[in-house]
């Protein structure tokens, strides 16, 4: 995949709820890519652990981190800040191992600028439907309106950003997704496809109809 010892980047983005962070997980493990953990300063959900999930900061210790230019990319998505650490994400590369990042449009833009030496892979997942969508951010968020109303707002600008990205995939079923994000990466054909684009065109305004 790599043309040298060194690792590549691999980047999953997708509106809230789209499933990139589940599709981050199958592929580190089938593939053995080691996940980039951010920071964030959103509080921890029930089912995730300080380290493993997230590395989880108060707003104080996140803006020193900004400050002493130890983030690789951050951003701040409702309300909440988020980065990955730019010293562990190049240790990991240069010892060989690909890294997978579970980032924000945001996020991978500032990665790209940067214009690193090592092989970027972006993909961008899509919900199969907004209703899907909808219901995958209520079970996810123990059926709290609230929260998934918010993002759904979100949800128009954020899946405009497909067009940024190397390659495009609908997760309508987490399997078959995994195998044609790895597929993808394993090819290391990063050219774009025009009849797909166009399906996934087309996708895209029936989701936002």
């Amino acid at each position: 995949m790599s043309g040298n010892n060194e690792g590549i980047i691999v980047i999953l983005s997708s509106p809230s709820g789209a499933g990139k962070t589940t599709l981050v997980k199958e592929i580190s493990r089938s593939k053995n890519f080691q996940i980039s953990i951010s920071h964030t300063t959103r509080k921890p959900r029930s089912i995730e652990t300080n380290g493993k999930d997230y590395y989880f900061v108060s707003d104080y210790e996140f803006k020193k981190l900004i400050n002493e230019d130890k983030f690789l990319e951050y951003a701040k998505v409702f309300h909440h800040y988020y980065g990955s650490s730019k010293d562990v994400v190049f240790k990991k590369l240069n010892n060989g191992e690909n890294v997978i990042f579970d980032i924000d449009w945001q996020g991978t833009q500032q990665i790209k600028r940067q214009k690193l030496n090592y092989k970027i892979f972006t993909i961008f997942i899509l919900p199969p439907s907004r209703d899907e969508l909808y219901n995958r951010l209520l079970n996810r968020d123990r059926n709290d309106e609230k929260i998934a109303k918010e993002r759904m707002t979100q949800f128009n600008e954020d899946v405009l950003h497909w067009k940024d990205y190397d390659f495009v995939v609908i997760n309508d079923d987490l399997g078959n997704c995994c195998k044609k994000i790895i597929k993808f990466i394993e090819s290391s054909d990063i050219k774009k496809d025009l009849n797909y684009q166009k399906l996934i065109s087309l996708h895209v305004e029936n989701l936002l109809n």
